[in-house]
């Protein structure tokens, strides 16, 4: 447990954290358009598409400006060791998007339902959205993921069985509804994007956990062999659909799929799809608790 903790440093290293999500994508998404922009040999359409993804990737690199004009919902993820403050730590994470917002990073996004109104400092009620677990370690890891609208009006939610499309309540199910997902999608949340999937739990939970696989980067392994051939299975089937950038055709619907399982009522089965554009921003920082030193560890 810590008892004492410099909290100096968190608010600046958070203001960074955002600049850097906004402005540089990571180095796994970077190197997944290119690879997507060679697989589109034969859509010259599709290929010019990705060639202006990856110079406006450049821009927004080199002049430390926003990679998109919507700069999404800040998502943090933080896990920090018993005895820190969560008040505290909400505090400065809130201290720091307003702040980050003034200098640019952001666009003022947070608008009351009702009213209309903007508050102009992306601070508002469950704005940000910040989800907190304790770690029996010594570091305080903050994740950050803007979450942009168009990826976010494209997620959605399957409950199975689904008569409609004769998916059952198991793997290949789940395979038919995703694929069925991004077909109805096609172009819109600005294709080629990232799915994250999460098998189970209930509504909210199941969206919660699918939104967090897209911390995972796009080259990684799933520890379950059954959801590792699945996510290959799904990523391989998507190219048949000739969807392609921006829904312009092609093979290149999406760039990864990231999956994983959890608990559920044997009364309900649902699959969760959190869909991600191709501007896949997501940053993350570790504090030592023991010399509050902050490590950027996004590539």
């Amino acid at each position: 447990m810590i008892t004492s903790f410099d909290y100096t440093h968190i608010e600046e290293e958070c203001i960074n954290l955002i600049s850097r999500a906004a402005c540089k994508l990571p180095q796994d998404v970077v190197s997944a358009l290119k690879n997507a922009q060679c697989q589109e040999k034969d859509h010259s359409l599709s290929r010019e598409v990705i060639n202006q993804i990856l110079l406006n990737i450049r821009l927004a690199s080199d002049l430390k400006r926003p990679i998109c004009q919507d700069t999404g919902t800040p998502v943090f993820y933080v896990t920090h060791p018993l005895g820190l403050s969560q008040k505290k730590l909400r505090e400065i994470i809130c201290s720091a998007v307003e702040k980050a917002t003034k200098k640019g990073f952001l666009r003022p996004n947070a608008v009351h339902p009702l009213s209309g109104s903007n508050s102009g400092n992306n601070l508002g009620f469950h704005f940000p959205v910040i989800y907190f677990s304790e770690d029996p370690g010594q570091r305080l890891w903050i994740r950050l993921m803007l979450k942009g609208g168009g990826s976010e009006n494209a997620s959605c939610q399957f409950s199975l069985p689904n008569a409609d499309i004769s998916a059952g309540r198991d793997l290949e199910g789940v395979r038919k509804v995703v694929l069925t997902a991004l077909n109805n999608i096609q172009g819109k949340g600005c294709a080629p994007g990232i799915l994250g999937i999460c098998v189970g739990g209930d509504r909210q939970t199941g969206m919660k956990v699918a939104k967090e696989q897209l911390f995972r980067k796009l080259d990684d392994v799933n520890p379950n062999p059954q959801l590792s051939d699945m996510e290959t299975r799904i990523l391989r089937d998507s190219r048949k659909l000739a969807i392609g950038p921006m829904g312009l055709g092609g093979q290149t619907a999406l760039l990864g799929v990231k999956m994983c399982a959890i608990h559920r009522l044997p009364a309900s089965f649902f699959v969760s799809i959190s869909y991600m554009c191709w501007a896949a921003r997501r940053s993350e920082l570790y504090f030592d608790a023991k010399n509050g030193k902050a490590d950027e560890q996004d590539d």
